[in-house]
């Protein structure tokens, strides 16, 4: 049985189904990389194949006929890959014609076997083979003998610079372009080949588009390699960034080919996508503006919408640009742009724009830091309304993100994510399905339930894409797909598991390259996994450096982190000013988190000049705000600040009761170092507790300190998994002094010992017990 790849070379007009009765215009161009196509042709009908080797040859017919131009090399290293006897076969063919004499090129063509000179070709007329060598027959045949020497030429070159040194190609190369001629099946004149149409040189845009090799073109491309050529890479920067070229190589290319067609309109779109993923400013604007100027200048919309055609291209221009400056943060020249095509797509009476025009509204209000909720809801239900599910599950997704930083319960905010949902499978919007995931991971996040949050990226992961898969490319480099990737990188930090930490890291390095746009995402995650780690370990020295590079992906984060080391450095009045300072901005900007994280970190410099008094208004003030937004590990860290407090303040018993309510998420949910220092606090609340009862009830006070001891053991586990070895020290001194208290001899001098060494390992004095949770 015939397989779906069989069909392209022997069923007329079908490639899996879709017919091809226009793949080839009326008019191209007789090169010799499409002589080598055609002697390739010629060898699979000529030779016995294995059909596995049939099949694989025929994938692709397609693209080497409709993409660039190759080189040699180029084109039989992809022959070869699939078939070593044909691309060999291929080599002689041209070798016989490209060492031989002008005879043995017209004696090719005169032999090659075609429907029209054998009847039994197995290359049927209205196939894409037939038409293909059909084309080519005939373009051959309205040559003059000028072009048939000028294509010989040609093609000896291109045979011998596969094997000349590149010196020896590039000083024969600038001759042979510029002798170059027209070769048009719709001139009926011999004198065309006398021209050089600058406009219509066919050369190769760059190396094999098969394999991502790049190179400099040296001319332009025929209307259809260029249009091919734009598609491809417009497709993978969409959907597989890493298998388009390079920014810079891209650049070149479309700066090539604007050279010779400054109106082509979809090379102005391409070269302001590629220049997005570079951030260039000038660049991107100047590219959108000229591919609407060029778009309305070719009047192939009017002709088809008349007026409506100039106008809608007048109001999406705006609308584009708009976004354009969004993305940049230029909010005031954003505001302008969307006020403008508001007012354009209100005289054109536009609604489908208009609503285009509140969605970017409502968000740049929230970019602002506004409150944008009635415009969102306003969204949504006029996106309803007009049937726009798209527009209207974006707009359902902004109003749950506003939700979660409001404080909105979380059985709310998954009942609307869950009716979303349900318009997204109904629709395929796959795209707005990865969103939906990876912002329910976030919120759970958020919520600081570390489980739900990793089943749902774990469910994004794995999830298969509704997205029609074209080219090889793989749907997941979307920025859905790299935030639920830094979402496990921080889980997996979290407990201490750093080698996985370092794979997921590794392939979003891999998937998303630091040129492109979702790069940043990474970039923080990395530095602030990074930096824990430094802390955690006692490192400050090496955390210090690595505060500028959070700060200039992340200013907020960078002011944090800064005052935690300068902490950490007992340098209190600076880091206090920074804290205040950063307390100030996250007010404005509502930044509900880092509000109760500054808080905290406030109380603990309050805790270093022995102010727990004046901590303790703080960290009620933090607790009730984590707990109206429902933050659970905000909400049991501040827990353990309080019994911290407590316990400094001679209350142990009322800090034992506090740390109850805290201690069972902080165990299911909490990072090790949150465990470890939870166990540890509860460790020194048991032996102070049992300390004040020593003399009353001897008995119990003994079980409360084998209870201490078990909890420190615990502790030390969580510790020495993060190698946090001045958390180590502070537990080897309690249980020194414990099992002291106990009587236990040996195992105090072990504990002395371990404390001994690892005080001598870090040759800095340990803290007093007051000034750290």
């Amino acid at each position: 049985m015939a397989s779906v790849h069989e069909s392209l070379y022997f069923n007329p007009m079908m490639t899996n189904g879709v017919v091809h009765a226009n793949v080839f215009g009326i008019k191209d161009w007789v090169t010799p990389y499409k002589i080598s196509v055609l002697a390739l042709l010629y060898e699979m009908t000529a030779s016995k194949i294995t059909l596995p080797e049939r099949r694989r040859l025929n994938k692709l017919i397609l693209p080497l006929q409709q993409g660039p131009d190759l080189t040699l090399g180029q084109f039989l290293q992809t022959v070869e890959e699939c078939c070593p006897q044909t691309a060999y076969a291929v080599k002689l063919r041209l070798h016989e014609m490209a060492d031989g004499e002008l005879k043995d090129m017209e004696y090719f063509f005169s032999t090659l076997p075609t429907p029209f000179t054998a009847f039994d070709s197995e290359a049927y007329k209205t196939s894409v083979v037939g038409l293909f060598m059909r084309h080519m027959l005939l373009a051959y045949n309205k040559l003059s003998f000028s072009q048939v020497y000028k294509l010989y030429k040609s093609l000896q070159h291109y045979y011998h610079s596969h094997y000349a040194k590149p010196t020896d190609g590039q000083a024969g190369l600038p001759a042979l372009v510029a002798d170059d001629s027209e070769m048009d099946l719709t001139s009926t004149e011999d004198t065309v080949g006398d021209r050089i149409d600058k406009e219509e040189l066919d050369t190769p845009l760059h190396e094999s588009e098969l394999r991502n090799d790049n190179a400099p073109s040296r001319g332009p491309l025929s209307q259809k390699q260029a249009e091919y050529f734009l598609a491809r890479q417009a497709y993978l920067l969409k959907n597989d960034e890493n298998k388009a070229l390079k920014p810079a190589a891209l650049q070149e290319e479309l700066n090539n080919m604007l050279k010779f067609n400054p109106d082509f309109a979809e090379a102005h779109y391409l070269n302001y996508l590629n220049s997005m993923r570079v951030q260039d400013i000038f660049l991107s604007a100047h590219s959108l503006l000229h591919y609407f100027d060029r778009l309305i200048l070719s009047g192939s919309e009017g002709k088809s919408n008349g007026d409506e055609g100039y106008g809608r291209s007048l109001r999406y221009a705006a609308l584009n640009l708009a976004s354009l400056h969004c993305r940049f943060g230029h909010y005031q020249q954003a505001d302008l742009a969307l006020q403008e095509a508001i007012r354009i797509a209100q005289e054109s009476n536009d609604h489908v724009c208009l609503q285009h025009c509140l969605s970017w509204l409502y968000t740049l209000e929230q970019m602002k830091g506004s409150d944008s909720t009635v415009l969102t809801e306003d969204s949504v239900k006029m996106a309803a309304h007009f049937c726009l599910p798209y527009l209207a599950s974006l707009g359902i997704q902004s109003l749950v993100q506003q939700g979660a930083t409001q404080g909105k319960t979380a059985h709310k905010l998954m009942d609307a994510l869950k009716d979303t949902d349900i318009l997204h499978w109904k629709h395929s919007l796959s795209e707005l399905i990865e969103i939906s995931l990876a912002q329910t991971t976030s919120i759970w996040r958020m919520y600081g339930k570390s489980t739900m949050a990793l089943q749902q990226a774990q469910l994004l992961l794995n999830m298969s894409s509704l997205e029609p898969v074209n080219f090889g490319v793989q749907q997941n480099n979307t920025e859905a797909f790299t935030v639920a990737l830094c979402h496990l990188a921080e889980l997996h930090a979290e407990q201490g598991l750093y080698s996985a930490v370092s794979e997921i890291l590794q392939h979003l390095k891999e998937q998303f390259p630091p040129h492109s746009q979702h790069a940043k995402l990474w970039m923080l995650c990395d530095l602030k996994i990074q930096f824990e780690r430094h802390m955690n370990e006692g490192k400050y020295l090496l955390a210090e450096p690595l505060v500028t590079a959070i700060s200039a992906l992340n200013k907020t984060e960078g002011l944090y982190r800064k005052a935690q080391v300068l902490k950490a450095l007992n340098r209190s009045t600076e880091a206090y000013n920074i804290l205040q300072r950063l307390q100030v901005h996250c007010e404005k900007t509502k930044c509900t988190e880092m509000i109760i994280r500054v808080m905290l970190s406030t109380a603990e410099l309050h805790w270093e000049s022995s102010g727990f008094s004046t901590a303790l208004p703080l960290l009620l003030q933090a607790l009730a705000l984590a707990r109206q937004h429902h933050l659970q590990s905000l909400a049991s860290e501040t827990i353990l600040h309080l019994a911290f407090t407590q316990l400094m303040l001679g209350v142990p018993e009322q800090a034992l009761s506090v740390l109850h309510e805290a201690i069972e998420p902080v165990l299911a949910h909490g990072a090790i170092m949150d465990k470890g220092r939870a166990l540890l606090l509860t460790a020194r609340c048991q032996i102070a507790a049992a300390g004040f009862k020593l003399n009353g009830q001897g008995q119990a006070d003994l079980r409360s300190a084998v209870f201490g001891v078990d909890t420190l053991n615990e502790a030390a586990a969580y510790f020495s998994k993060l190698n946090c070895k001045e958390r180590l020290r502070d537990v080897y001194y309690l249980q020194a002094q414990l099992h002291r208290s106990l009587g236990q001899t040996s195992q105090s001098n072990k504990s002395a010992m371990l404390f001994r060494l690892l005080d001598q390992e870090l040759q800095s004095p340990a803290p007093p017990v007051s000034m750290r949770l």
